[in-house]
């Protein structure tokens, strides 16, 4: 019979296995050839859905969409239209090197990291007509028989038809640190979570110990990894806060333009004056107005950062959000691998009545053992390192780089390297202990006992829960000798394995037995101690954690895992703070939408949570304005990632799902890699802002010196032509080089920048204005002085011009920082001093050149001319200088 395929899943873990194979349509022995092509036909392949891709085309036709750009694009053809061949094939060339930039940069992300690749492995092991075959993944579909082994990937989600000693890591799609029992023979309730389906294996997760034979139930997207994966496509994405301010500021800016064309020409019509040059003159204001290179800009900066985040090991992949970084105010953290080290590591030993610290993080053999009280450490700690070495089947290796880790379980792999860590060479151990039998780990005794011998003496070692190991134990190992283990001593023990489990740490008990047989190794065992187990938090992470909370960023850790274990991670790393707290899924289940709102603000670790939590979690923080980033490695982060406003992926142990929903990759797995690229993220965000200041000034006091000499009907101060050079030419390459302006040294001492604010604050619109104004009245005064001097048109023109360009040099210095004075490291911007250099050669030769004198309609200045214009620009200086002072004391506002 071959089931219908398409139907609702089943909750195939609260069945009986006949139910299964009858549901499924199979049988023990497997599917035939021919079913398992019809299957396959009706089923689909087994893998997952990408989401559907932008072509290149629509992603450069969507650069197209920026209001700047249309408006440029509407100036460039009335430009031609008027015979300037030369504006309009500038403000052409501005506009195709935006579009360009801005594409081949955002195509080049798209295809640095390929759409949802397959996670699961690419073949697997089946049952074909009677036979054991080893096929493509793909071909894989419900109602397949599939053999497991430790190493293998489960390639679909599938029922468990026999399992020994079977252990599989679901790290990726539930968050636990440590390898989940599985058990053939149970059930769980119809809507037990992944994490609780012991009698379930998953597709894109692995086998960490055991064998088993299990029956394909889901393939493809409806599997668990594939259910996540259809539940990113569902989630939206936002624009980041700058796409938003600058959407604001190109409409307002656009909408200017056009007033002012009008009025300009309206005004001259009504005066006299020939339509075309009002025309000409109104258009050029217009382009002032609208600061062209403004999408250029920000691109280049947008880019230039990518660049320094890659060099940092933060891979971006979409361009604006790198701004997001610089206005974070939450990071979302998943604990195991992004937090932690994803490596088991011993932290304490308890032997003869007293506590063995160890130090050293991870796999690498590396740390010292020290009693708490300063004494010598217990003998008998030997013993129970020779049996956590004995009673194992890890191995710890090292690679070719010097990189060390392990094969078999995690566990296992943390007795080794505390044996190591003590000089005990766990190979020799093992070759000079001879293992005769053993008794594997399993769920009904959680214990593991091996029969070794040594030259002619036999023993037992025994590892296993304490509380299932002490009461078989008649006898304790102590440094004075052998002693009877009464219950008051029983008791002791287990109060202190509590309190070593209280630390968040697993604990298992070790015993030894003299016997002949493995039957009867537990019977009257030796009890020689415990030894306490964590997954480490990563050294880097602490200063991570500690600089984001200096730069006003709040850590907010939400794991899959033990709220014990999540707790003490997050004490060690200085995430749960004074007035914070935990909250678990079970928990988070009983709030509703406002009182989740309402109380995300105190909530420092959110633990045993699914990925519907994670997507929730998110949400009430973006509702309390919050703008949050999210990082996480696994399958269970990615509907989150997505919906943060800045996902970031693990980019060495995240999977293929969570780096496509996320929008920043880490490359080196390194939680302290965010604190760079937040600290770039802010810089750029600020270098944006300063270059806007800037630029939006010099058009202020270009418009505001043509509007004022036009309503006081005087002869206008500039040529249309000098109008557009001094915005084209002038405003560029300052412009460019404030985009990559050195970051300020506080820049992570400082609170997120508001994006409810938006770019322009109290200071920076306080400087804009200031600069432009003053910018207007020197040089109206100054046009209007030279003319009454008795200076000629061209010549009181000429000096207008240069003190304007002046004016512009000076304040771009200025506007290197909206606080500090221009004194402090005036010359830090190499790229600002080679752009001034460069522009005050090229208004030299305008000035000097005949040829130049021309088209530009300039006047060779005298000596005193070029004295009375510097001394006019440079009062630019003290007037900003004298306002920074004001928002350095807070007249404007908080900074």
């Amino acid at each position: 019979m071959i089931p219908d395929l398409k139907k609702d899943t089943l909750p195939f873990h609260s069945l009986h296995l006949e139910e299964v194979f009858e549901k499924t349509g199979s049988a023990p022995g497997g599917l035939t050839s021919a079913e398992a092509v019809i299957r396959l036909g009706t089923a689909g392949p087994n893998r997952i859905l990408a989401e559907k891709k932008t072509s290149p085309w629509v992603l450069l036709l969507q650069q197209f969409r920026n209001v700047l750009i249309i408006t440029l694009l509407i100036a460039t053809v009335l430009s031609a239209f008027l015979g300037h061949a030369m504006e309009a094939v500038a403000i052409a060339v501005i506009v195709i090197f935006a579009v360009l930039l801005g594409f081949f940069q955002e195509y080049r992300a798209e295809k640095a990291i390929e759409a949802l690749r397959k996670m699961a492995a690419p073949l697997a092991r089946v049952k074909r007509d009677g036979q054991e075959i080893v096929i493509e993944a793909e071909g894989i579909v419900p109602g397949d028989i599939i053999l497991l082994s430790a190493g293998d990937r489960v390639t679909a989600d599938a029922r468990l038809v026999q399992a020994s000693n079977l252990r599989a890591d679901e790290a990726a799609l539930t968050g636990e640190s440590l390898p989940s029992e599985k058990d053939a023979a149970g059930k769980a309730a119809a809507d037990a979570g992944p994490g609780d389906r012991k009698n379930m294996v998953f597709a894109g997760t692995s086998i960490s110990y055991g064998r088993a034979v299990a029956v394909v139930t889901e393939t493809g997207m409806q599997t668990e990894f594939g259910r996540i994966a259809a539940l990113l496509q569902t989630v939206e994405s936002e624009k980041t806060p700058l796409q938003k301010n600058l959407d604001k500021v190109g409409t307002a800016l656009a909408k200017a333009a056009s007033v002012i064309v009008l009025f300009i020409v309206i005004l001259g019509f009504f005066r006299g004056q020939p339509f075309i040059e009002i025309l000409i003159f109104g258009i050029a204001l217009a382009v002032a107005v609208v600061p062209e290179a403004l999408p250029a800009v920000v691109t280049i900066s947008l880019a230039l950062g990518v660049q320094r985040m890659v060099k940092r090991n933060a891979l971006i992949r979409r361009l604006p959000v790198v701004e997001t970084l610089g206005s974070t105010t939450v990071i979302c953290s998943d604990k195991t691998g992004t937090l932690t080290r994803d490596e088991m590591t011993v932290r304490a030993f308890h032997v003869s009545g007293r506590l063995v610290e160890v130090s050293g993080s991870g796999y690498v053999p590396e740390g010292e053992f020290a009693s708490p009280d300063g004494g010598e450490l217990p003998v008998t700690l030997r013993e129970l390192l020779l049996a956590g070495v004995l009673c194992n089947d890890a191995r710890l290796k090292k690679n070719g780089e010097g990189k060390w880790s392990i094969t078999g379980d995690p566990t296992e792999g943390a007795l080794l390297v505390a044996a190591r860590k003590a000089g005990l060479d766990e190979l020799r151990l093992q070759e000079l202990h001879e293992r005769l039998d053993e008794l594997p780990f399993s769920s009904e005794t959680r214990r593991m006992i091996t029969l070794n011998r040594a030259g002619s003496s036999l023993k037992a070692y025994c590892k296993g829960a304490p509380e299932m190991l002490l009461p078989d134990c008649s006898s304790l190992m102590t440094d004075e000798g052998v002693v009877e283990l009464d219950e008051k001593r029983r008791s002791s023990l287990l109060r202190e394995a509590d309190n070593l489990g209280k630390k968040a740490l697993r604990v298992l008990g070790f015993a030894f037995s003299e016997v002949s047989d493995i039957g009867t190794a537990s019977r009257s065992m030796i009890f020689i101690g415990f030894a306490g187990m964590i997954d480490p938090p990563r050294s880097e992470a602490r200063e991570a954690v500690r600089r984001c909370v200096d730069a006003g960023i709040r850590p907010v850790m939400i794991t899959g895992d033990h709220p014990l274990t999540a707790e003490a991670i997050a004490r060690e790393l200085g995430i749960l703070r004074e007035g914070s707290s935990v909250v678990t899924g079970v928990m988070l289940n009983a709030m509703t939408e406002e009182a989740l709102r309402h109380a995300c603000s105190s909530i420092s670790v959110f633990a045993r949570v699914a990925p519907e939590h994670k997507l929730r979690i998110v949400e009430a923080l973006q509702k309390n304005g919050e703008v949050v980033a999210m990082t996480g490695d696994g399958v269970n982060d990615a509907p989150a990632l997505k919906k943060a406003d800045i996902g970031i992926s693990m980019g060495i142990t995240g999977t293929e799902v969570s780096k496509e929903a996320s929008a920043m990759m880490l490359t080196d797995d390194n939680f302290a890699s965010i604190v760079a690229a937040v600290e770039e993220g802010r810089g750029i965000y600020d270098n944006i802002r300063k270059y806007l200041t800037y630029l939006l000034s010099s058009n202020i006091g270009e418009l505001g010196l043509m509007a004022s000499a036009t309503l006081m009907g005087i002869p206008l101060p500039l040529t249309a032509v000098q109008i557009l050079y001094v915005n084209l030419a002038t405003d560029g390459l300052p412009a460019l080089a404030l985009a990559v302006d050195p970051a300020e040294r506080d820049i992570m001492k400082r609170r997120p920048n508001d994006p409810k604010k938006g770019i322009f604050s109290r200071s920076v619109v306080a400087l804009m204005l200031t600069g432009g104004i003053w910018s207007t009245i020197v040089n109206l005064s100054l046009f209007q002085w030279a003319l009454a001097s008795g200076r000629s048109l061209k010549e009181s023109m000429t000096m207008t011009f240069v003190s304007l360009v002046l004016i512009q040099f000076f304040k771009a210095y200025n506007f290197r920082s909206e606080k500090d004075s221009i004194l402090k490291r005036p010359f830090a911007n190499r790229w600002l001093n080679l752009a001034i250099a460069w522009e005050l050669v090229l208004l030299g030769l305008i000035i000097a050149l005949p040829a130049l004198r021309v088209p530009f309609s300039t006047y060779l200045l005298t000596p005193e001319d070029w004295i009375v214009v510097i001394l006019a620009s440079v009062t630019v200086i003290p007037v900003i200088e004298f306002l920074k002072i004001l928002i350095r004391k807070g007249v404007l506002g908080p900074l």
